[in-house]
C-alpha cells in the first residue's frame, strides 16, 4: 500500500507516523510545501519575542528522524493538483522547478490553512506581514531586531494578534492593536475579554477596537496605516485577521468542501471520496459539545484527528470523540481559557441557560501570594448540566480549564462537579477549589 500525504506539519506527520508504525510494509511519502516538518506553529510569536532563542526548540522531529522510520520526505514540494479517478497527484518540485505526477493508493490531505491578507492598498509593501509559517517566523524576529522598528501595528485582536502584541512589548517596542469588532479575543464572552483588554493597556499596548483599516501607505517599506479613524505611523505590519482552509487546489476533485473551504469529513476522517483521508486546519470537525461540524483551527485537535486517519488508513476503525473548542492564551501577566459553549452558542442553539461569574483565590490567604481566578460557567437552566467554563487570573486559571472539559465530555452538572473530590493543599488550592465554588454557585 501506498500512501501519499499532503503537508508535513501537525495532522500529517502524526498520520504518517501512525501509518507507518500499525503497518511496516506501507509505502508513505510526504509532500510538504515549506522548508520544515512537524514544528509548533502555536510557539512563532515567543520565537519572534525572544521567550525562545532557537527555533529548532519548535520543531517535534526532524526529517532525519522520520525518515529513519521509513517514511519519505520531500520538502518544497507542492501538490498542485488530485486526480482522484486515477489516483494521481500532480506535483510542483519548488526549488527544481518542473512538475511531475505521482500515485497513491490512499491519500491524506493535511495543508493547513494560511493566514488570511485582505486586499488593503499597499500590503505588498515590505513591513507588512502574517505571522503563520516557521519560515515567516525566522524572517520577523531578525527583521523587528532593526533599530528602525519601532511602532508595530497589529491587524486583528484574535489569538494570534494578541499574541504578538506580547511578544512585541518584550522587543520594547511600541505596540497598536487594530480590531474591527468591539472587543478582543472573540472567542471568549465579554467579560473575559474584558480582563484581557485592561491587562493590555496596563501594559501600553493602544487598542482601536470598532476601528478598520483602510489601507497602508510607504514607498518600499510601510510607513503609514490609515484606518477608518485615522491614520497612524508604524514601522512594521502583522496582518493576523483569520486564517483560510489551503484547498484552492482540490477545486475539480468532487471532496466535498464546506463554504470556507474546509473539507467535509466523517468521524472517521474519511472525506467524501473513496481512499482520501484528510485532519488539521484544512476540515470541519465534529464540535461535541454544539453537536455538529465546526471549524476549530487546533494545534490538539489536528494531532489527534492525524493520528485516527493514519490508523484508518492501516486498516483500523476509529472514530474521532469530537472537540470541545478548548483553548488559552496568554495576555502579558495573565492567562485565559475556556472550553465548550459560549454564551453566544448557547444562545444560538436555542437552549434555555443561566450563567454565573466568581471570583476567588487560587490558594488560601494562608499560604503566601494568592491570586485571583474570575470563572464564568454556561449551564442549562434546568438540569444545571455544564455547558461551557471560561477562567482568567494570573496563575493556575488555564489548567482548571481541563477539569471543566472532562466535566462537560462526561456530561456533568455543576452539582456533581461541585462535589467532586478535588485536591486541598494550602500552596495550591482551598479546600474548596475555585472550580467547586464556581459550580455551586449555579442556582
Amino acid at each position: 500500500m501506498k500512501v501519499i500525504v499532503i503537508g508535513g506539519v501537525a495532522a500529517g506527520m502524526s498520520c504518517a507516523s501512525k501509518v507507518i508504525r500499525s503497518d511496516k510494509t506501507a509505502e508513505v511519502v510526504v509532500y510538504e510545501k515549506g522548508g520544515f516538518l512537524s514544528y509548533g506553529a502555536c510557539g512563532l510569536p515567543y520565537y519572534v519575542g525572544n521567550f525562545n532563542d532557537d527555533y529548532r526548540r519548535m520543531i517535534a522531529r526532524t526529517k532525519e528522524a522520520f525518515e529513519e522510520s521509513g517514511i519519505k520526505c520531500h520538502l518544497y514540494y507542492e501538490v498542485t493538483h488530485v486526480d482522484v479517478q486515477r489516483k494521481e497527484v500532480t506535483v510542483h518540485d519548488i526549488k527544481g522547478n518542473r512538475d511531475f505526477v505521482d500515485h497513491y493508493d490512499k491519500l491524506m490531505i493535511a495543508t493547513g490553512a494560511k493566514a488570511v491578507m485582505p486586499p488593503f492598498e499597499g500590503s505588498h509593501l515590505l513591513g507588512v506581514h502574517s505571522l503563520k509559517t516557521l519560515e515567516e517566523g525566522i524572517f520577523l524576529r531578525e527583521y523587528a531586531k532593526s533599530e528602525n522598528v519601532r511602532n508595530v501595528t497589529i491587524v486583528g485582536g484574535g489569538y494570534i494578534g494578541i499574541e504578538c502584541a506580547e511578544a512585541f512589548l518584550h522587543l520594547g517596542k511600541k505596540v497598536r492593536v487594530v480590531e474591527a469588532a468591539d472587543r478582543i479575543l472573540t472567542p471568549f464572552d465579554t467579560e473575559m475579554a474584558e480582563l484581557a483588554r485592561l491587562e493590555l493597556e496596563s501594559k501600553g499596548v493602544e487598542l482601536h477596537l470598532l476601528e478598520k483599516v483602510k489601507r497602508f501607505h510607504g514607498q518600499v517599506a510601510i510607513e503609514k496605516i490609515e484606518t477608518d479613524k485615522g491614520i497612524y505611523d508604524t514601522d512594521l505590519v502583522i496582518v493576523a485577521v483569520g486564517v483560510r482552509p489551503a484547498t484552492e487546489f482540490l477545486e475539480d476533485t468532487g471532496i466535498k468542501r464546506a463554504k470556507n473551504g474546509a473539507i467535509i469529513v466523517n468521524r472517521k476522517l474519511e472525506t467524501s471520496i473513496k481512499d482520501v483521508y484528510a485532519a488539521g486546519d484544512c476540515i470541519l470537525v465534529y464540535n461535541e459539545c454544539l453537536k455538529e461540524d465546526s471549524y476549530l483551527a487546533l494545534g490538539t485537535t489536528a494531532n489527534k484527528c492525524g493520528r485516527i486517519a493514519g490508523a484508518n488508513i492501516a486498516g483500523d476503525h476509529q472514530e474521532f470523540i469530537g472537540a470541545l473548542g478548548s483553548a488559552a492564551i496568554k495576555v502579558c501577566d495573565l492567562e485565559l481559557g475556556r472550553t465548550g459553549m459560549g454564551e453566544m452558542d448557547a444562545m444560538n442553539k436555542g437552549i434555555a441557560y443561566k450563567t454565573v461569574i466568581i471570583r476567588a483565590n487560587d490558594h488560601p490567604a494562608y499560604y503566601p501570594d494568592p491570586t485571583p481566578i474570575s470563572i464564568k460557567l454556561i449551564y442549562e437552566e434546568k438540569t444545571r448540566k455544564l455547558l461551557g467554563a471560561q477562567t482568567c487570573g494570573f496563575k493556575g486559571a488555564v489548567l482548571r480549564v481541563d477539569v471543566f472539559a472532562v466535566a462537560i465530555h462526561a456530561g456533568m452538572t455543576c452539582d456533581e462537579l461541585g462535589m467532586t473530590d478535588l485536591i486541598y493543599a494550602p500552596p495550591f488550592a482551598g479546600v474548596w477549589d475555585a472550580i467547586q465554588i464556581a459550580c455551586n454557585a449555579a442556582k
